[in-house]
């Protein structure tokens, strides 16, 4: 017998075939980990379904269209976005204006925001000669 889905799969399975040219823009430049990371495009979290995700950094990146301007919209991303924050995810937005205007640019942001979350500083100096572990 087959398991049923969650339907978040189902849905971030429709929203794939159906990207927007911002969003398309987007993940020619973020896929294959271009950008220093892994992306996954179209990404079911918890009830929601994310753009792009990059699950070393806990980085969610929406890309918005003026959809996101418009009535309860508005609202229903604050609750979404509040939910998400609240289990250890970062955000990263961006109009989708500015992802026609310069795609480029925008993977560039991404990527120095990935390389910030990804650095991990030394811990300390090394060990004085003799004292290694």
């Amino acid at each position: 017998m087959r398991q049923a889905r969650r339907p978040e799969v189902a849905t971030a399975r429709k929203l794939r075939r159906m990207m927007s040219l911002p969003e398309v823009l987007l993940w020619e430049r973020l896929r294959g980990g271009s950008v220093g990371a892994k992306f996954r495009r179209q990404h079911p979290i918890g009830p929601y379904v994310v753009d792009f995700y990059c699950r070393e950094g806990r980085l969610i990146v929406e890309v918005d269209g003026e959809v996101h301007n418009r009535g309860e919209r508005t609202t229903r991303d604050a609750v979404r976005e509040a939910f998400l924050r609240e289990n250890g995810f970062r955000f990263f937005r961006t109009p989708a204006a500015d992802v026609l205007r310069d795609p480029d640019a925008v993977a560039q942001s991404i990527a120095a925001l990935v390389e910030c979350l990804l650095h991990q500083p030394a811990a300390g100096p090394p060990p004085r000669a003799g004292e290694e572990l």
